[in-house]
């Protein structure tokens, strides 16, 4: 048993952004040309080939070409420029997340991070769930699959999803190597299958014919084709994936900084570009040739529009390779997803101290998503059209985010003309995201859940972790030195709650204490004073400053709560000096729970028992343990 859960918990993921810097951990993996970490990111944004046409005609028709082309301008104008910036502002992968949180002040900052967490959930499980279910449906559809399997979609679906689990629990690493060969290889089969297709349309002219006299059958003017594509164009945002990926990835860029920045610049501008094109010629190859009742639920295009014309046009064998090339690709975009997940809740919930101990290792991590992933995929019934919603809302939050931060960046550098226009993406994004989220509100429930479960299990472990010695270490300045070093014959702390810190102030503090608790007037004494800047901080270095005033010595300290700072400075001084130090506090008044809900929120609360208390959990034994006086 033992051995099973020390398997269970290997791993722990210690890595913390303000431990090892105010840029986050560097990535302990070799790195790579920019063009090999694209096609890492390229397995989640190029996968999305394999459904995105079938996606696109059933939302926009005969339309979907030109909605198509709408989705590619918001894209290359809205979309690119912003990540873009983005690699500027966050060089060191931490992403737009990152970036917001350091503009949202204190406990704000930290509810909105919880929020934004909850959307990118709702992303990475989506594509998860929707990339396995479209998986299944170039399986269940190729004409040598099995019989055994035929009607049993979920089933598949979920068969895969506990493969992907299964690798992870075993071990996985990101292979840019198999992200490489999968991205070439697919990227050039549906070069094969679109290029085909428009070699097919220009040798049938009438197929174009039809295509668009059925378009001014059902749209009387090009004003109107309009104005519907861009109603319809939200329900295409599936296009937009992989660019929060691909910041993600700067870090395993080969070079410094500057050339890691201009690398994931290209990297960015390359797929965009590549994207774009597919997707341009794949609307547009999938609309002419395809009938329209193909693209319905049990149409043998539904969820693989591509594959349908790989089929058709180039025989079974070779359809049956396209097929293995998009359910491998499609597969590991899964990977990436959970890759994703499991670095993005550490990345930021222990360091909030809103998560439990085990969401630091990796398996556990994999057993909630992949059980998550599990309960999407039967709720929504394998479907791919019925999670195109929620993947949409998840993508565009994150867009649009990226697209705020990069906004208020530009604004606070004082940049006016490229404000400007970053309002004017804002807006886009944000007409897209509403537009989205009215027409399909599965995405915003999807999102609530994970935001709503996300937020519950983070106070709860605030609140459980609350008299943890929260200090990562203490340093003192030369004059906090020099006291320190001055105590000789034990070191006595007298806490004080700061004020107007005038000479009757401390004066009236001492004869309280002298009178208390019978201290000795030749007996070294040190006020200690603990100011709160940021309580929704969780962990936080503490420097100890030395003054002098009035003829006290007084050790002063900033902290996100005053009673783990005073722990962590008599524990420093206990192995500093080899004395036990004494600490002495007047009793505090008020309510218990009051007191505590202080505690958790504002770093305060009942300073005496809760600094007892953190004492006790951090040193079991009493003869060595601090000794804290209360009067």
């Amino acid at each position: 048993m033992d051995r099973l859960r020390s398997w269970f918990l290997e791993g722990l993921q210690h890595a913390d952004l303000k431990a090892v810097g105010p840029h986050g951990p560097e990535a302990p993996h070799a790195r790579h040309p920019w063009w090999q970490v694209m096609c890492l990111t390229g397995v989640d944004y190029f996968s999305t080939l394999g459904y995105q046409p079938g996606i696109a005609a059933l939302a926009a028709g005969a339309l979907s070409p030109i909605a198509t082309l709408f989705l590619v301008l918001l894209t290359l104008l809205g979309a690119l420029p912003v990540y873009r910036r983005v690699a500027v502002e966050s060089p060191h992968g931490q992403g737009s997340i990152a970036m917001l949180e350091r503009l949202a002040p204190k406990w704000w900052g930290k509810v909105f991070v919880l929020v934004l967490l909850g959307f990118a959930a709702t992303d990475f499980v989506i594509t998860m769930t929707l990339s396995a279910a479209d998986a299944t449906a170039h399986i269940l559809e190729n004409p040598f699959a099995p019989r055994v399997v035929e009607g049993h979609q979920v089933a598949v679906t979920l068969g895969l999803l506990a493969l992907l689990g299964a690798v992870f629990l075993v071990g996985f690493r990101e292979a840019i190597g198999i992200a490489v060969v999968l991205v070439g290889v697919y990227l050039a089969l549906n070069a094969v299958v679109v290029g085909t297709a428009l070699v097919h349309i220009g040798e049938n002219p009438p197929v174009v014919e039809d295509w668009r006299r059925l378009l001014l059958t059902e749209h009387s003017s090009p004003l109107a084709m309009i104005g519907v594509s861009l109603l319809v164009m939200p329900k295409l945002a599936l296009g937009l994936s992989g660019f929060e990926t691909g910041v993600a990835v700067m870090p395993l860029v080969k070079g410094d900084l500057d050339r890691r920045i201009r690398g994931t610049r290209r990297l960015l501008t390359t797929a965009a570009l590549i994207m774009s094109v597919f997707l341009i010629f794949s609307s547009f190859a999938t609309s002419v040739l395809i009938p329209e009742e193909e693209f319905r639920k049990g149409g043998r295009a539904n969820g693989r529009a591509l594959a349908y014309l790989a089929h058709e046009h180039l025989g079974d064998y070779f359809g049956t390779f396209y097929d293995v090339s998009t359910i491998a690709i499609l597969w590991f975009a899964g990977a990436s997803a959970m890759a994703g997940l499991i670095n993005l809740v550490p990345r930021y919930l222990p360091r909030y101290g809103m998560a439990p101990n085990w969401t630091r290792a990796v398996r556990p991590l994999v057993l909630v998503f992949t059980a998550i992933a599990f309960a999407i995929t039967i709720i929504f019934n394998a479907d791919v059209d019925a999670q195109g919603g929620a993947y949409a809302t998840g993508v565009l939050v994150l867009i649009l985010s990226a697209a705020v931060a990069v906004t208020l960046s530009a604004r606070r550098q004082g940049h006016r003309r490229l404000t400007g226009v970053f309002v004017v993406v804002d807006i886009v994004l944000a007409y897209t995201l509403v537009a989205n989220v009215i027409e399909r509100p599965d995405g915003v429930k999807i999102a609530s859940f994970f935001i709503v479960a996300i937020i519950v299990t983070s106070l709860i472990s605030r609140v459980t972790r609350s008299i943890e010695l929260r200090v990562t270490s203490v340093r003192l300045d030369p004059a906090a030195e020099d006291f320190v070093n001055d105590a000789v014959g034990g070191i006595h702390l007298i806490a004080n709650e700061p004020g107007v810190r005038d000479q009757a102030e401390y004066n009236e503090k001492l004869r309280e204490q002298w009178l208390t608790h019978r201290l000795r007037s030749e007996e070294p004494i040190m006020f200690v004073e603990v100011t709160v800047p940021d309580a929704s901080e969780f962990e936080a270095e503490v420097r100890v400053c030395g003054e002098d005033r009035w003829g006290h010595r007084v050790l002063r300290m900033e902290s996100p709560t005053v009673p783990s700072a005073l722990a962590a400075l008599l524990l420093y001084l206990r192995d500093r000096t080899g004395q036990v130090p004494d600490i002495y506090f007047h009793w505090a008044e008020g309510n218990p729970v009051v007191a505590m809900i202080r505690y958790v929120l504002f770093g305060g609360g009942d300073v005496p028992a809760l600094t007892r208390e953190v004492l006790r959990k951090a040193e079991p034994d009493v003869a060595c343990r601090p000794h804290v006086h209360v009067g």
